[in-house]
């Protein structure tokens, strides 16, 4: 199975994803990805990267070879996804099974860690992503109370 590619900072939007985006090619392919990702039935291989991602592609502000959103977002959104991979302590390039990055996120971010692992993100301040990761931490206290329970 050939690996979904996701840079570093949408390990963590796909976690609060709620059908907003830069166009409608956009928003379709990301919840396409959030869809499979969310899925507790499906694991599969994911190849994590510092560069254009599989969402990406679908993006108007997608470049020749860098984010074309502003002057600076090519450098603000390696900036994200450096801050990602390092508390994450993931290597670029490097393929992860789904539910090992989903366990990480759920094990080593909490939604107080996205004021600095998402500084200056647009989509910061609609409150979706810390909100996600609250779910996503929220789920797996509930499977070990059940796991604890008489």
């Amino acid at each position: 199975m050939e690996p979904i590619v996701l840079r570093g900072h949408h390990l963590l939007c796909v976690h609060g994803f709620q059908g907003m985006g830069y166009s409608p090619a956009f928003v379709a392919k990301m919840g396409e990805i959030v869809e499979r990702i969310r899925d507790p039935r499906q694991d599969f291989p994911i190849r994590v990267v510092r560069d254009f991602d599989d969402a990406c592609q679908a993006c108007p502000n997608k470049g020749a070879e860098r984010c074309e959103a502003s002057h600076d977002s090519e450098k603000h959104v390696q900036t994200l996804d450096r801050n990602v991979l390092t508390h994450l302590g993931l290597t670029a390039g490097e393929v992860y099974l789904k539910s090992e990055l989903v366990e990480r996120t759920r094990r080593l971010v909490a939604p107080d860690d996205l004021a600095f692992l998402c500084a200056g993100c647009s989509w910061y301040e609609y409150g979706v992503c810390r909100e996600g990761i609250a779910r996503l931490r929220q789920t797996e206290a509930g499977r070990q109370e059940r796991k604890t329970a008489p």
